[in-house]
């Protein structure tokens, strides 16, 4: 198989990488590389150390938005990338405002803490860690939400009439929160909250968060409307 995948499925950057090859419907092999402990030589591959990298026969590639943009042109059809220049410019601004703004608070400030941190101990969330999570959501991911809401507005995609990278930007990273027991509320985000449940049930998606919910979805339950 050509194209490789190195990284942790649960990372909100490989699974994006993922469903953006599922929706293309490119086979791939998912090589399961743990940044803490990466295997010899990880930063000959990914010279920052992080994941997701991509193998494509001989050639290596990092950052999961190279890596995007680098398929869309390895494996143009169908197009997830809109043609017209601003709504191009739109999607890279969504892919952007997730990988750079919302997930760096949603990593530390709520999936490890709530998902990871007891995983790795096998103890409990601490009251003091469930407090911290619960306001990190009140306050930091509402901005998010209310701005994410607004620019949904009554469409069904974030950018043109299809779907693009920016609906896969936005919806990999609330993977991590249903994990979590965290979704946008529907009373308060509807037009979000339904989309995310429409990307989360999308085949190439749902796959990915039926795979990783045994050992990380524990939570989710707890997600309320």
């Amino acid at each position: 198989m050509s194209v490789v995948v190195l990284g942790a499925s649960v990372s909100p950057f490989v699974r994006k990488v993922r469903t953006l090859l599922s929706e293309k419907g490119v086979a791939y092999e998912l090589d399961p590389v743990n940044p803490f402990t990466p295997p010899d030589g990880w930063r000959s591959v990914s010279p920052l150390g992080k994941i997701p990298a991509l193998r494509d026969g001989e050639r290596t590639l990092a950052d999961s938005s190279v890596i995007c943009a680098y398929l869309e042109r390895r494996f143009p059809s169908p197009a997830l990338y809109p043609s017209e220049p601003y709504e191009y410019a739109r999607a890279l601004w969504f892919e952007e405002f997730m990988d750079g703004g919302v997930v760096p608070v949603i990593g530390p400030k709520v999936f490890m803490p709530l998902v990871l941190a007891p995983l790795f101990s096998g103890k409990p969330v601490e009251a003091a860690a469930e407090a911290s999570a619960q306001q990190t959501v009140e306050t930091d991911l509402a901005k998010f939400w209310e701005y994410l809401e607004r620019e949904i507005g009554e469409r069904e995609y974030f950018v043109g009439s299809k779907l693009s990278i920016a609906d896969i930007a936005i919806a990999c990273p609330h993977v991590n929160l249903r994990h979590a027991g965290v979704a946008p509320e529907r009373k308060r985000f509807p037009r979000l909250r339904a989309f995310v449940d429409r990307m989360l049930g999308r085949p190439s998606l749902k796959a990915l968060v039926d795979e990783e919910t045994p050992a990380f979805g524990k939570r989710a339950e707890r997600i309320r409307d």
